[in-house]
């Protein structure tokens, strides 16, 4: 049974990038999204990138959306799929984000597109990418969260059970708002700020959806899947139960994407650091007009 760090198949994963990398350009729509609203984040920091890394750039998408945008001067192109990383522009390579090989402080900034929900030891790559980068070095990146395709994976689970009368596997696990935040801390970054958004794609039917997700290399990758083609019938009851529940007035479909946006920094002396505990020099009292109760009960 594989363990709590092994959850992907990432041979998987890279074949099925591998295969996608010739069309994805006809279905990048979330990429292109997800990448604007990732390359304004990245405006709004004013400072330059000498070098910077996009790690699991897809086909470039993002690093075509920057174009000299956000300070950024060189940008390195890095793929799990040397496919999709030699459709990448200007410099490139493949790698695997679970073991780079780049040298401790060498990027000034590292960015990452909606490819670490694929990633097994996700503590292990923030933390490689920490090192990365220099000191007050930036980490800017976009994950799917745990709301993403909710209706998918709703409607697939009761057919299975409905159908076959089990349940496995069939949608990767994605990661939570409060573990990103966790993660970011824990793999040693300063000032590790977390928002999100929810995106919703309207389809005309549940397979087009699926398609799509093939398409962009996106298919189930979980080790525990089951092997060998879904039966007939659980795909049309998965697809009925998909409508029933979710279509609007004109039988259209949507499909969620939760996306959490990471930055955090590689620690250094002239950030801003927490007070100690006590060394307040004003009360929140005071500033509330307020009565400060003793530590030992009276007033």
């Amino acid at each position: 049974m594989p363990d709590a760090m092994n959850i992907f198949d990432r041979r998987i994963v890279r074949l099925r990038r591998d295969r996608a990398a010739d069309g994805l350009a006809k279905h990048d729509f979330l990429l292109r999204e997800v990448g604007e609203r990732l390359a304004d984040r990245l405006d709004d920091i004013k400072r330059r990138f000498p070098l910077a890394l996009d790690l699991g750039c897809h086909t470039g998408e993002l690093g075509r959306l920057l174009g000299g945008r956000g300070g950024v001067e060189s940008l390195i192109h890095c793929d799990l799929s040397p496919a999709m990383a030699a459709r990448a522009p200007d410099l490139r390579l493949a790698a695997d984000e679970e073991a780079l090989p780049f040298g401790e402080a060498t990027f000034d900034l590292v960015t990452s597109l909606l490819s670490l929900h694929w990633v097994n030891d996700l503590p292990g790559a923030l933390t490689q990418i920490r090192r990365a980068l220099k000191p007050d070095g930036l980490f800017l990146a976009a994950m799917l969260g745990g709301d993403t395709l909710k209706e998918l994976r709703q409607a697939l689970a009761e057919a299975e059970i409905a159908v076959e009368g089990g349940l496995s596997p069939r949608i990767s696990p994605f990661a939570g708002v409060r573990d990103a935040g966790g993660l970011l801390q824990r793999a040693g970054f300063a000032l590790p700020v977390i928002d999100t958004e929810t995106l919703t794609v309207v389809y005309p039917d549940p397979f087009k959806l699926i398609a799509d997700l093939r398409a962009m290399g996106e298919a189930n990758a979980i080790i525990e899947r089951r092997r060998g083609l879904t039966r007939r019938a659980t795909l049309l009851e998965a697809a009925d139960r998909y409508r029933n529940a979710f279509a609007d007035a004109e039988g259209r479909i949507p499909a969620t994407f939760q996306v959490i946006y990471l930055t955090g920094w590689s620690p250094h002396d002239s950030q801003p650091k927490p007070l100690r505990p006590g060394s307040a020099k004003a009360s929140l009292a005071d500033a509330l007009g307020a009565t400060e109760p003793s530590t030992d009960g009276r007033r």
